[in-house]
């Protein structure tokens, strides 16, 4: 009995390791950045493109660097600009989202120390596929210029 419950265990943690690989393989990451900061900043943005072959969802988002971490959105109401912490981002199959300024972005809230250029950040994803199953991603943003406005070489889009 104990030989058959061995491999019967090891087939069910293999199968768990490849479900986790397909939702990590089916999303992309590309260009993670994080605006620089000046001393006693408390908060700064970081800003990304996202992809998925199947679709996915972003439901969370966390960073050592900052006690809380939250997705944000940019947007003009009238002739007003607003920003507002959104709970859920949609990553339609096949369609890259670009969180830059002004637009989506996430929000790295009370630092733990000021970012300066050079440095890099980790961030972890709460990603959740298809089956509603929800896998953490990590990244590792670069901190670029507190000035930086955009990537280099890549314009804002939705």
């Amino acid at each position: 009995m104990k030989g058959i419950r061995t491999p019967l265990a090891l087939a069910a943690i293999v199968a768990g390791v490849w479900t986790t690989a397909a939702l990590a393989a089916d999303v992309e990451v590309k260009d993670a950045w994080v605006r620089g900061t000046v001393a006693g900043q408390q908060a700064t943005g970081a800003f990304m493109e996202i992809s998925s072959k199947s679709g996915a969802t972003i439901v969370g988002a966390a960073s050592s660097a900052a006690a809380l971490t939250e997705m944000h959105e940019m947007r003009m109401a009238g002739d007003v600009m607003q920003m507002r912490p959104i709970p859920r981002l949609e990553i339609p199959a096949g369609k890259p989202v670009r969180l830059g300024p002004g637009g989506y972005h996430l929000m790295l809230i009370d630092l733990k120390q000021p970012l300066k250029k050079g440095d890099s950040v980790p961030l972890t994803l709460q990603v959740e596929g298809a089956d509603k199953k929800i896998e953490a991603i990590t990244v590792k943003a670069d901190v670029r210029d507190l000035t930086a406005t955009a990537s280099p070489g890549g314009e804002h889009k939705h």
